[in-house]
């Protein structure tokens, strides 16, 4: 039996426990969160965005991350496909993208971490996901406004990240080679959704050829069967490391992917694969939840060792999002109450602790209790992207259960 698509589905569940939300996600998104970054970090004298923005949206440092640079183009390409083709949004996503297109790669296709205000190089291209997230920019550009100049970026940035999945750090690599060769799974897990954005542009048959690795590596590499939880960091062949890197659980990572995979289960017609990531998802939300203060814990040891990570007991703005959306997804595609159930819990404390109703768009950081712990709405890690994508894939989800 072939799974419909989450627009197509109707659950069990009687009554659809979540349908009722979609309005206020929708709400939340066009009259708060995009206008917020519509109006504040747009840079008018150099182009491309601020992100470095306090409580009330002011700027407080002028340097540009690159990979907040393509999640924002993305964003407003994205919504501009997705929701309404608003010209202000498209103006948005080219005022970025020619800002990146002239100054964001080095000679060899790489993209910077970070530049100055101006475009001039601040950091080496040592995190992929500087490229990861220029080609989904890119690609979605391509979609709204067609462009040799876009697509090629996207596809020679895609084509560079591949070459460079196996070893991304490159010199950058601080750790020497062949004493703890772990695989990290931060790639694996973008790859899971950057195959879908990249459709368009690199086509069925690349994204059909892809998708079986990708699942396969978030599915049978990291996912580990005794526990029922995915590990940040294995062995190449899988299998546990007893130490630091190989016991770490972050929660949010594993979470996230478990929607990536339940889309690709939607175009895969799997059901067998999207229940596997909803049982997944449910044991790592009840594992990672915080039975003291609530809330999500950024990091974990899965054997309950401390954590070199001192900020491991924060609870993060992208955590509990992509929570929702996973919880959501979860609930629309299997019926099962469990997702509906946690998805309300984490509403509750998202809404209540990470959203700002004074000055507009939400808090990042909270401490263990739930308190704000820093005031900003965005900087070096903080953009236009989880919060934005997590509101529409929330309403469109909990909408759809209307149908």
């Amino acid at each position: 039996m072939g799974v419909p698509s989450i627009n197509d589905q109707t659950t069990a569940a009687t009554p659809n426990l979540l349908a009722a939300f979609g309005g206020r996600y929708r709400d939340e998104l066009l009259q708060n969160i995009l206008p917020f970054w519509l109006s504040k970090s747009r840079d008018e004298v150099n182009g491309g965005f601020f992100t470095c923005l306090d409580r009330t949206g002011n700027v407080y440092d002028t340097d540009k991350f690159m990979w907040l640079q393509g999640r924002q183009v993305w964003c407003f390409s994205y919504m501009y496909h997705q929701v309404e083709a608003r010209p202000e949004w498209l103006d948005m996503a080219l005022h970025g993208a020619r800002f990146m297109q002239q100054h964001g790669r080095d000679a060899e296709g790489n993209w910077y971490f970070s530049l100055t205000a101006d475009g001039r190089p601040l950091i080496q291209p040592y995190n992929i996901f500087s490229d990861c997230f220029a080609t989904m920019a890119f690609a979605a550009l391509d979609r709204v406004q067609p462009s040799d100049v876009w697509k090629d970026i996207a596809i020679d940035t895609y084509h560079n990240i591949l070459r460079r999945r196996h070893n991304w750090k490159g010199g950058y690599n601080k750790a020497v080679p062949g004493t703890r060769p772990l695989k990290n799974f931060s790639l694996p897990m973008i790859l899971c959704n950057l195959a879908l954005e990249l459709e368009p542009v690199i086509g069925s048959a690349e994204v059909n050829r892809l998708i079986p690795e990708v699942v396969h590596e978030v599915m049978e590499v990291f996912y580990q069967p005794d526990s029922g939880l995915i590990l940040e960091n294995v062995n190449p062949n899988g299998s546990f490391s007893d130490c630091f890197d190989g016991r770490l659980l972050n929660p949010g990572h594993a979470i996230e992917s478990m929607w990536f995979i339940m889309d690709l289960g939607v175009r895969m017609k799997d059901p067998a694969l999207i229940r596997k990531a909803t049982d997944i998802l449910l044991h790592t939300v009840e594992y990672g939840w915080d039975p003291v203060h609530d809330g999500i814990f950024y990091f974990l040891d899965i054997q309950g060792h401390p954590t070199q990570q001192l900020e491991w007991d924060q609870k993060l703005w992208w955590v509990h999002v992509e929570a929702l959306v996973a919880l959501a997804k979860g609930y629309a595609l299997t019926g099962d109450e469990r997702c509906a159930a946690w998805f309300e819990k984490v509403h509750n404390y998202t809404w209540e602790h990470f959203r700002d109703p004074e000055h507009g768009e939400w808090f990042g950081y909270l401490n263990r209790r739930g308190e704000v712990l820093l005031p900003l709405k965005g900087g070096k890690w903080k953009g236009c992207f989880h919060i934005p994508r997590a509101l529409y894939q929330v309403w469109k989800t909990t909408a759809s259960l209307n149908d």
